[in-house]
């Protein structure tokens, strides 16, 4: 079997494996790493679930996604339903700071804006809205607010870096007014997410470039 028939029964096996995704319609191709999903699903929330699955599995370099939410004709909530529900699920996060975080709905599809001080605030309101029902897609547009004296960001990132595993041979960090860059290789995709996950937790930040390699 050739590796690209290998990576798709892989992935396949990965999302039937996945209690919250339906892959009976998903069809998954792959080409070098690269793994594009199609078909449809009932919920934004079982599109999301889908893909993450798929950068569970070994050798996924990336993902392309082309999955359709159609959602079930019993669901019929408007766009100021979408919104009011999205509003309350907000209100009720502790990890989104109160009122910071503004809702727009238009055909089901959801855009955040608004001003946090930390992603870990800015990835919670994309959660709280991602599984209400009738929501087709989410744009999370909210910014982060640069700190004063945030220190020296890529001595701090690397410094966390290497207090998990990363050796400095293999992962590079530049930093200019709150923006990263992370380059270098890894193995795995858990491998890449976690870089970026460490470099985001460092107070400063405003953005995170992630061109690591899965090689």
């Amino acid at each position: 079997m050739s590796d690209d028939k290998h990576l798709k029964q892989a992935v396949l096996d990965e999302l039937k494996w996945e209690p919250s995704v339906n892959a009976a319609h998903i069809g998954v191709t792959a080409q070098d790493g690269v793994v594009t999903l199609m078909g449809s699903v009932e919920t934004y929330a079982e599109k999301h679930a889908a893909e993450t699955a798929t950068l569970r599995v070994k050798d996924v370099k990336a993902v392309a996604e082309e999955i359709e939410v159609k959602l079930p004709f019993d669901v019929k909530h408007g766009d100021s339903e979408i919104a009011a529900a999205a509003v309350e699920r907000l209100s009720w996060s502790v990890s989104v700071p109160k009122d910071a975080v503004k809702v727009t709905v238009s055909k089901g599809w959801v855009t955040l804006t608004g001003i946090v001080h930390w992603h870990y605030q800015q990835a919670a309101a994309a959660d709280a809205v991602r599984t209400l029902w009738g929501v087709t897609g989410v744009s999370n547009q909210v910014t982060i607010k640069p700190q004063a004296n945030a220190g020296n960001i890529k001595v701090d990132i690397m410094s966390a870096l290497h207090r998990s595993w990363f050796s400095p041979d293999n992962i590079s960090v530049t930093a200019h007014d709150g923006r990263v860059t992370l380059t270098g290789k890894v193995e795995y995709w858990d491998e890449r997410a976690l870089a970026a996950t460490t470099a985001w937790a460092a107070p400063g930040v405003t953005s995170v470039v992630n061109d690591i390699w899965v090689a």
